[in-house]
């Protein structure tokens, strides 16, 4: 049984959110790029490895919300192929999150490796979205 939402799939939903939240947990990981971000973005390592409870809860809902949206664009655009769903995913990612993002490299001096990790977590995480929801409708 599927149980949805609008006419999507709120299981698949829910699985590629929390898909990508693990992806972006380990991309900001000291495994991967973790100290790099901390240091590119100036912040104290040491509070940072503490964290902050609230982080992960808002970085979850965030990828809910993002998740949730995807699904409605996919349907929207009558996309039901995996291949497609990924297509769609990318043109989003380029033509919003890495060129919203590049605002900060015009306007507030962001170093171009910290826009490098920003935007390749958003590329990362919106195909992975992308992959689950259009195997999963």
């Amino acid at each position: 049984m599927t149980f949805t939402v609008l006419s999507i799939n709120i299981f698949a939903v829910m699985v590629g959110a929390i898909s990508a939240y693990v992806e972006g947990a380990l991309w900001n990981s000291p495994l991967l790029f973790g100290n790099a971000r901390i240091k590119l973005a100036g912040l104290d390592p040491a509070t940072e490895m503490k964290g902050s409870p609230a982080k992960p809860l808002a970085e979850l809902i965030r990828c809910l919300v993002v998740a949730f949206v995807l699904a409605q664009v996919l349907r929207i655009a009558g996309i039901a192929d995996p291949w497609a769903a990924l297509g769609m995913a990318a043109l989003i990612w380029f033509g919003f999150q890495a060129a919203f993002l590049a605002g900060g490299i015009i306007w507030e001096k962001l170093p171009p490796r910290l826009y490098a990790i920003h935007v390749g977590d958003a590329l990362v995480k919106i195909l992975l979205m992308a992959a689950i929801l259009g195997v999963w409708r």
